[in-house]
């Protein structure tokens, strides 16, 4: 295999073989491949795209540098799973686990850290102080059995190359791409066995995918991949325009998580972890519509079900459940609205971009004048924008 002539066929608009695919990517996985051939790969697939073949393509490559669990056969249930796309404030995961375990669907994921100006959910799990996002094969299946829930990171044995590859593009500006961004999703839901997955899609200024169309794209093309796997895949088109709730940073995101899984979470973020809740458990094998799986999720929250789940997941992969072990700021900071009014937008880039720089004081206080300059204040109250923008099934 000639790696820099593949590099240049893309570069120049051409298609690859499946062969020629497989072994690049496994190439890579093996460390056969240096990360310099790579990056300039991903670079071509960003400027030029891929095919339906080509992604097709890379998604199984990827699949196929590691193992493979069904979960399903394992636990002689229908397990569910949910993923987003990426956004600033998004906690939504950390939240609609226990609940959906709380309602006695098995839920089993595989999770990322964050790329460019959002945060990923392994770095949020991994402020509670002790908590284990490494856990071998059957230590995840044996969970996911036995409290209902585990949220995990890729290990060596599940999709490698995917591991390597998001790295990758993180440090090399070709996170949004349709292609890239659908083969790292999919590769990573296929191989960790789930029947039937919620993609929360994001789509707006603070998302990957700035326009509705691109997102719908990006939506579509991730069920496609599911279907020869036989996974069931709804995708929600949800608004990232904003920041999702009131909370970003790693540890606020998880208390505010913890606050929702209460009934006292900011009403967006409720209403998107509801529907989302309400959509698996119509997935699952419950046999309930999502206005019952709404229902349910709400009952839960209520009885403090949904609260003790979260407990339980917690203290099973290691972590401290007590929100008061959730670390704070060593350095604290205030900024006051320079008139009255209402805030009429705050740009989710510039929020994320904050949360993660904020590190020591004279962070914080670089952090405190971005964060001061992503708000605009209006005259007039804003119009309350719904979170939800469609529905697509496959």
């Amino acid at each position: 295999m000639h790696v820099a002539e593949l590099i240049q066929r893309k570069r120049d608009g051409g298609e690859l073989t499946d062969t020629e695919i497989a072994e690049l990517l496994l190439g890579y996985a093996r460390e056969d491949v240096p990360d310099y051939q790579m990056a300039a790969f991903c670079m071509a697939v960003y400027f030029r795209g891929l095919s339906s073949a080509e992604t097709f393509a890379l998604t199984d490559a990827m699949i196929r540098s590691g193992e493979t669990i069904e979960l399903g056969k394992a636990l002689g249930r229908k397990v569910v799973d949910k993923h987003s796309t990426g956004g600033v404030g998004d906690k939504t995961s950390i939240a609609v686990g226990p609940i959906v375990a709380a309602c006695g669907v098995p839920f089993g994921k595989m999770s990322g850290r964050g790329l460019g100006h959002t945060g990923g959910t392994l770095d949020k799990l991994e402020s509670i102080p002790g908590f284990r996002v490494e856990l071998g094969l059957e230590e995840f299946v044996d969970q996911v059995r036995d409290v209902g829930l585990a949220i995990v990171g890729q290990s060596g044995d599940l999709v490698p190359a995917d591991k390597r590859l998001y790295a990758l593009r993180d440090v090399t500006a070709t996170v949004d791409n349709i292609s890239l961004i659908a083969a790292s999703i999919m590769s990573k839901k296929i191989a960790a066995g789930a029947d039937a997955i919620v993609l929360d899609v994001k789509v707006g200024e603070g998302a990957f995918m700035k326009s509705e169309a691109d997102a719908r794209a990006l939506a579509e093309t991730m069920i496609e991949l599911g279907r020869p796997a036989d996974r069931e895949v709804v995708c929600l088109l949800t608004d990232m325009d904003q920041p999702l709730g009131r909370a970003v940073g790693n540890a606020l995101e998880v208390r505010e998580a913890l606050e929702t899984l209460r009934g006292e979470g900011p009403p967006d973020f409720e209403e998107l972890v509801l529907d989302a809740v309400a959509r698996l458990l119509a997935l699952s094998d419950l046999g309930v519509d999502e206005a019952e799986g709404r229902r349910r999720a709400e009952a839960v929250i209520a009885d403090g079900s949904a609260a003790a789940a979260y407990q339980r997941w917690i203290s099973a992969q290691g972590g401290d459940p007590d929100e008061g072990a959730l670390p704070t700021a060593p350095v604290v900071r205030v900024t006051s609205a320079p008139r009255d009014g209402h805030v009429g937008e705050v740009a989710p880039i510039a929020v994320g971009l904050a949360a993660l720089r904020a590190r020591d004081e004279d962070a914080a206080d670089a952090a405190v004048r971005e964060v001061a300059a992503a708000y605009r204040l209006d005259d007039g109250a804003p119009q309350t924008r719904p979170v939800l923008i469609d529905v697509i099934a496959g």
